[in-house]
Protein backbone atom coordinates (compact mmCIF):
# COMPACT_ATOMS: atom_id res chain seq x y z
CA UNK A 1 0.00 0.00 0.00
CA UNK A 2 1.37 3.39 -0.99
CA UNK A 3 2.09 5.91 1.75
CA UNK A 4 -0.32 8.86 1.77
CA UNK A 5 1.33 12.19 0.94
CA UNK A 6 -0.48 13.58 4.03
CA UNK A 7 1.16 11.08 6.41
CA UNK A 8 2.87 12.82 9.31
CA UNK A 9 1.72 16.27 8.22
CA UNK A 10 -0.92 18.68 9.60
CA UNK A 11 -4.26 18.35 7.81
CA UNK A 12 -4.63 20.93 5.04
CA UNK A 13 -7.34 23.56 5.42
CA UNK A 14 -9.36 21.93 2.63
CA UNK A 15 -9.91 18.85 4.81
CA UNK A 16 -10.94 20.69 7.98
CA UNK A 17 -14.61 21.07 8.94
CA UNK A 18 -16.44 23.93 10.61
CA UNK A 19 -17.40 22.29 13.91
CA UNK A 20 -19.46 25.27 15.10
CA UNK A 21 -21.56 25.14 11.92
CA UNK A 22 -21.85 21.36 12.23
CA UNK A 23 -23.30 21.68 15.74
CA UNK A 24 -25.60 24.52 14.69
CA UNK A 25 -26.90 22.49 11.73
CA UNK A 26 -27.44 19.51 14.05
CA UNK A 27 -29.74 21.62 16.24
CA UNK A 28 -31.50 23.70 13.60
CA UNK A 29 -31.76 21.76 10.35
CA UNK A 30 -35.13 20.19 9.60
CA UNK A 31 -35.29 16.77 7.93
CA UNK A 32 -37.30 16.93 4.72
CA UNK A 33 -39.57 13.95 5.24
CA UNK A 34 -40.48 13.75 1.57
CA UNK A 35 -36.83 12.92 0.87
CA UNK A 36 -36.14 9.26 1.73
CA UNK A 37 -32.45 10.10 2.18
CA UNK A 38 -33.32 12.27 5.19
CA UNK A 39 -35.35 9.63 7.01
CA UNK A 40 -33.88 7.36 9.68
CA UNK A 41 -32.07 4.46 7.99
CA UNK A 42 -31.21 2.13 10.84
CA UNK A 43 -29.43 -0.92 9.47
CA UNK A 44 -27.06 -3.17 11.42
CA UNK A 45 -24.47 -0.40 11.17
CA UNK A 46 -26.92 2.09 12.66
CA UNK A 47 -28.15 5.42 11.34
CA UNK A 48 -25.41 7.49 9.75
CA UNK A 49 -25.33 10.90 8.12
CA UNK A 50 -24.18 14.47 8.57
CA UNK A 51 -25.90 17.60 9.86
CA UNK A 52 -24.55 19.47 6.85
CA UNK A 53 -27.12 17.86 4.55
CA UNK A 54 -29.85 17.20 7.12
CA UNK A 55 -29.32 13.44 7.39
CA UNK A 56 -28.08 13.41 11.00
CA UNK A 57 -29.84 15.98 13.18
CA UNK A 58 -31.22 16.33 16.67
CA UNK A 59 -34.63 15.34 15.30
CA UNK A 60 -33.24 11.99 14.08
CA UNK A 61 -31.64 11.21 17.44
CA UNK A 62 -34.72 12.23 19.43
CA UNK A 63 -36.93 9.94 17.34
CA UNK A 64 -34.48 7.04 17.25
CA UNK A 65 -33.79 7.12 20.98
CA UNK A 66 -37.51 7.23 21.74
CA UNK A 67 -38.02 4.24 19.43
CA UNK A 68 -35.25 2.35 21.28
CA UNK A 69 -36.93 3.14 24.61
CA UNK A 70 -40.23 1.79 23.28
CA UNK A 71 -38.48 -1.32 21.97
CA UNK A 72 -36.95 -1.89 25.41
CA UNK A 73 -40.35 -1.54 27.07
CA UNK A 74 -42.02 -3.86 24.57
CA UNK A 75 -39.38 -6.55 25.07
CA UNK A 76 -39.29 -6.21 28.85
CA UNK A 77 -35.69 -4.95 28.95
CA UNK A 78 -35.46 -3.33 32.37
CA UNK A 79 -31.74 -3.34 33.12
CA UNK A 80 -29.34 -0.45 32.60
CA UNK A 81 -28.34 0.95 29.22
CA UNK A 82 -24.64 1.49 28.50
CA UNK A 83 -24.01 4.44 26.19
CA UNK A 84 -20.71 5.46 24.66
CA UNK A 85 -19.45 7.84 21.99
CA UNK A 86 -16.41 8.24 19.78
CA UNK A 87 -14.40 11.35 18.95
CA UNK A 88 -16.33 12.44 15.84
CA UNK A 89 -17.26 16.10 16.12
CA UNK A 90 -21.03 15.61 16.45
CA UNK A 91 -20.97 12.59 18.78
CA UNK A 92 -21.09 14.65 21.99
CA UNK A 93 -24.18 16.54 20.85
CA UNK A 94 -25.90 13.30 19.83
CA UNK A 95 -25.11 11.70 23.18
CA UNK A 96 -26.53 14.73 25.00
CA UNK A 97 -29.78 14.42 23.03
CA UNK A 98 -30.02 10.70 23.71
CA UNK A 99 -29.46 11.19 27.45
CA UNK A 100 -32.36 13.62 27.65
CA UNK A 101 -34.72 11.08 26.05
CA UNK A 102 -33.42 8.10 28.01
CA UNK A 103 -33.81 9.98 31.29
CA UNK A 104 -37.36 11.04 30.45
CA UNK A 105 -38.22 7.40 29.75
CA UNK A 106 -36.88 6.31 33.14
CA UNK A 107 -33.89 4.36 31.81
CA UNK A 108 -30.92 3.71 34.10
CA UNK A 109 -27.83 4.89 32.23
CA UNK A 110 -24.13 4.07 32.41
CA UNK A 111 -21.88 6.69 30.81
CA UNK A 112 -18.13 7.22 30.65
CA UNK A 113 -16.87 9.49 33.43
CA UNK A 114 -15.87 13.08 32.64
CA UNK A 115 -17.64 13.04 29.27
CA UNK A 116 -14.94 10.70 27.98
CA UNK A 117 -14.61 8.66 24.80
CA UNK A 118 -15.69 5.01 24.94
CA UNK A 119 -14.20 2.32 22.65
CA UNK A 120 -17.03 0.59 20.79
CA UNK A 121 -16.14 -2.98 21.89
CA UNK A 122 -16.24 -1.96 25.56
CA UNK A 123 -20.00 -1.32 25.30
CA UNK A 124 -20.56 -4.86 24.01
CA UNK A 125 -18.29 -6.26 26.72
CA UNK A 126 -20.03 -4.27 29.46
CA UNK A 127 -23.43 -5.57 28.33
CA UNK A 128 -22.23 -9.19 28.27
CA UNK A 129 -20.48 -8.86 31.62
CA UNK A 130 -23.54 -7.35 33.28
CA UNK A 131 -25.90 -9.91 31.77
CA UNK A 132 -23.74 -12.95 32.61
CA UNK A 133 -25.78 -15.31 34.78
CA UNK A 134 -28.89 -13.11 34.66
CA UNK A 135 -32.27 -14.13 33.27
CA UNK A 136 -34.06 -10.83 33.73
CA UNK A 137 -33.23 -7.17 34.29
CA UNK A 138 -30.85 -7.42 31.33
CA UNK A 139 -28.73 -4.55 30.00
CA UNK A 140 -28.36 -3.21 26.47
CA UNK A 141 -26.54 -0.28 24.91
CA UNK A 142 -26.13 2.53 22.41
CA UNK A 143 -22.92 3.29 20.51
CA UNK A 144 -22.56 6.74 18.97
CA UNK A 145 -20.11 6.44 16.11
CA UNK A 146 -20.13 6.45 12.29
CA UNK A 147 -17.04 4.21 12.43
CA UNK A 148 -14.62 5.07 9.60
CA UNK A 149 -16.84 7.77 8.05
CA UNK A 150 -15.54 11.34 7.49
CA UNK A 151 -15.23 13.77 10.42
CA UNK A 152 -18.46 15.62 9.58
CA UNK A 153 -20.53 12.42 9.94
CA UNK A 154 -22.37 11.01 12.92
CA UNK A 155 -23.58 7.50 13.67
CA UNK A 156 -26.07 5.98 16.12
CA UNK A 157 -26.20 2.22 16.82
CA UNK A 158 -28.18 -0.03 19.14
CA UNK A 159 -26.73 -3.08 20.88
CA UNK A 160 -29.38 -5.43 22.34
CA UNK A 161 -28.95 -7.70 25.32
CA UNK A 162 -26.66 -10.08 23.41
CA UNK A 163 -24.09 -7.30 23.06
CA UNK A 164 -24.94 -6.45 19.47
CA UNK A 165 -25.01 -5.41 16.78
CA UNK A 166 -28.77 -5.67 16.57
CA UNK A 167 -30.36 -8.04 14.06
CA UNK A 168 -32.56 -6.75 11.26
CA UNK A 169 -35.79 -7.62 13.10
CA UNK A 170 -34.82 -5.11 15.81
CA UNK A 171 -33.29 -2.47 13.56
CA UNK A 172 -36.21 -2.64 11.16
CA UNK A 173 -38.68 -2.06 13.97
CA UNK A 174 -36.61 0.79 15.43
CA UNK A 175 -36.22 2.41 12.02
CA UNK A 176 -39.92 2.22 11.19
CA UNK A 177 -41.01 3.51 14.59
CA UNK A 178 -38.43 6.32 14.50
CA UNK A 179 -39.69 7.47 11.11
CA UNK A 180 -43.27 7.28 12.36
CA UNK A 181 -42.26 9.55 15.25
CA UNK A 182 -40.48 11.90 12.84
CA UNK A 183 -43.57 12.15 10.65
CA UNK A 184 -45.52 13.11 13.76
CA UNK A 185 -43.07 16.00 14.32
CA UNK A 186 -41.56 14.18 17.31
CA UNK A 187 -44.67 14.75 19.44
CA UNK A 188 -44.29 11.23 20.88
CA UNK A 189 -40.77 11.95 22.17
CA UNK A 190 -40.36 12.10 25.93
CA UNK A 191 -37.58 14.49 26.84
CA UNK A 192 -36.06 16.18 29.87
CA UNK A 193 -34.16 19.34 28.98
CA UNK A 194 -30.97 20.08 30.88
CA UNK A 195 -31.09 22.34 33.89
CA UNK A 196 -28.71 25.27 34.22
CA UNK A 197 -25.88 24.95 36.72
CA UNK A 198 -26.80 22.57 39.51
CA UNK A 199 -24.91 19.98 41.49
CA UNK A 200 -26.10 16.43 40.81
CA UNK A 201 -26.36 13.34 42.93
CA UNK A 202 -24.43 10.56 41.20
CA UNK A 203 -22.82 7.31 42.16
CA UNK A 204 -19.95 5.44 40.59
CA UNK A 205 -19.39 1.87 39.54
CA UNK A 206 -16.88 0.07 37.34
CA UNK A 207 -17.06 -1.43 33.88
CA UNK A 208 -15.03 -4.61 33.81
CA UNK A 209 -12.41 -5.13 31.11
CA UNK A 210 -12.21 -8.83 31.96
CA UNK A 211 -14.97 -11.29 32.95
CA UNK A 212 -13.34 -11.89 36.33
CA UNK A 213 -12.56 -8.28 37.22
CA UNK A 214 -14.65 -5.27 38.14
CA UNK A 215 -11.76 -2.85 38.63
CA UNK A 216 -11.35 -1.25 35.25
CA UNK A 217 -12.59 1.95 33.58
CA UNK A 218 -14.95 3.92 35.79
CA UNK A 219 -18.32 5.13 34.63
CA UNK A 220 -21.06 7.24 36.08
CA UNK A 221 -24.55 5.89 36.48
CA UNK A 222 -27.84 7.50 37.34
CA UNK A 223 -31.32 6.11 37.81
CA UNK A 224 -34.30 8.46 37.53
CA UNK A 225 -36.16 9.21 40.74
CA UNK A 226 -39.70 10.47 41.04
CA UNK A 227 -38.37 14.01 40.63
CA UNK A 228 -37.41 14.91 37.05
CA UNK A 229 -35.00 17.56 38.37
CA UNK A 230 -32.69 14.72 39.40
CA UNK A 231 -32.43 13.63 35.79
CA UNK A 232 -31.82 17.14 34.56
CA UNK A 233 -29.12 17.82 37.10
CA UNK A 234 -27.33 14.56 36.30
CA UNK A 235 -27.32 15.23 32.57
CA UNK A 236 -26.03 18.76 33.19
CA UNK A 237 -23.14 17.35 35.19
CA UNK A 238 -22.23 14.61 32.75
CA UNK A 239 -22.26 16.61 29.52
CA UNK A 240 -21.12 20.16 28.64
CA UNK A 241 -23.84 22.74 27.90
CA UNK A 242 -25.39 22.81 24.43
CA UNK A 243 -24.32 25.50 22.00
CA UNK A 244 -26.92 28.19 21.55
CA UNK A 245 -29.60 27.02 19.17
CA UNK A 246 -33.17 25.95 18.63
CA UNK A 247 -34.20 23.22 21.08
CA UNK A 248 -37.41 22.31 19.23
CA UNK A 249 -38.16 19.00 17.58
CA UNK A 250 -36.66 20.27 14.31
CA UNK A 251 -38.92 18.36 11.94
CA UNK A 252 -40.84 19.54 8.91
CA UNK A 253 -43.20 17.49 6.81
Amino acid sequence: MALSPLAGKPAPASLLIDVAKLEKDYLTKHPALADANQLVSFGTSGHRGTPFNGTFTEAHILATTQAICEHRKGKGITGPLYIGKDSHAISTAAQRTALEVLAANGVEIFIQQNDGITPTPSISHAILTYNHGRKDGLADGIVITPSHNPPEDGGFKYNPTNGGPADTDITGWVQNRANEILRGTNKDVKRLAMLPHSKPATRTTTISSRPTSRRSAKSSTWKPSAKPACALAWIRSAVPPCPTGNRSSNVTA
